[in-house]
């Protein structure tokens, strides 16, 4: 395909190729580095669960995948995107932690015979919650989801590996409990593109299924990594950095310290659930859906910090 062709596809978002296939709209972020923006919303029937950010990485060898979307149509519909861009093999899938919007697409690349790649942590996660994610998916999202399923990882990261992709070289690494026990990020050296999964939320309002201590102790960490690029999980792709990063911090660290006091006046989870933060409302996207939540998760960590 031309550049001109790859130009058209990308302005004009969702393009039918020959296989008559609907190929999901992507932005060039940086050279080689391709991400699609979900919807700022929760999975419906109308958006299919597209609502996070994924997109693919080309070397001159081969092709990764980073996360796959919400439902089999999703992750086939970035199969066409791919295939829009380039032939070559898609040797990587990468799934950046184990939610269902990140994770669902993954069989559309079965075909390819990738390694799909995950945190050491990600099979177990997946596991325990697969008949969860499952009953959810098709309550929430009906024929949308159709044939969707859990793909585990066949090769694992524990602390960092890296992946050639020939003349493009990605380097993965595993975190702390932080959003969920299973994050992992990809780094693209050669563009200076860091792709954070759900560890940056942009907008939408950062969800806690994991630590919130421990995903404040990874933000200090990612802050030094000074990308050139980011793919967030959730938001507008390439936000500003670090200011993006700073607004998911600042409203960890409130709520962190908003729960650390209500539990050392004596409150208990209903009266903290009631109060907390309820001034952040108009700050975040989703508020309404995921910030009782999030004070729930903090004081059931903070609980016995002591």
């Amino acid at each position: 395909m031309s550049l001109r062709a790859i130009a058209l596809f990308i302005l004009f978002g969702c393009a039918t190729i020959a296989r008559g296939e609907t190929a999901l709209s992507v932005t060039q972020i940086a050279p080689g580095n391709y991400a699609h923006r979900g919807h700022d919303d929760v999975a419906t029937p109308e958006n299919g669960g597209d609502i996070a950010n994924v997109g693919f990485v080309v070397g001159t060898r081969c092709v990764a995948v980073i996360d796959t979307g919400g439902t089999l149509a999703e992750g086939r519909a970035l199969r066409a995107a791919i295939r829009a861009v380039t032939a070559l093999p898609v040797c990587y899938v990468i799934n950046t932690h184990m939610h269902p919007d990140h994770i669902f697409g993954n069989a559309a690349f079965r075909d390819d015979h990738p390694q799909f790649v995950g945190s050491v942590t990600l099979a177990q996660a997946e596991a325990s919650r697969a008949d969860n994610y499952m009953r959810a998916l098709n309550r929430e999202l009906g024929n949308a989801a159709a044939g969707s399923e859990i793909v585990p990882p066949t090769m694992t990261i524990n602390g960092a590996g890296t992946l050639d992709l020939g003349g493009r070289t990605l380097t993965l690494r595993t975190w702390k409990t932080a959003h969920t026990n299973n994050d992992l990020t990809v780094y693209d050296e050669k563009s200076g593109t860091l792709w954070t999964g759900d560890l940056l939320f942009v907008r939408c309002i950062p969800v806690v299924d994991g630590s919130v201590v421990g995903w404040l102790d990874d933000i200090a960490r990612i802050r030094q990594m000074n990308p050139r690029h980011v793919v967030p999980g959730h938001g507008p792709l390439d936000p500003p950095w670090p200011q993006s990063l700073d607004a998911e911090q600042r409203y960890l660290a409130d709520l962190a310290r908003d729960v650390r006091a209500a539990i050392k006046r004596g409150e208990t989870i209903r009266q903290a659930v009631d109060s907390i933060g309820l001034d952040e409302k108009d700050e975040w996207l989703l508020f309404d859906m995921y910030h009782r939540r999030n004070v729930t998760a903090a004081y059931a960590e903070l609980e016995w910090e002591q």
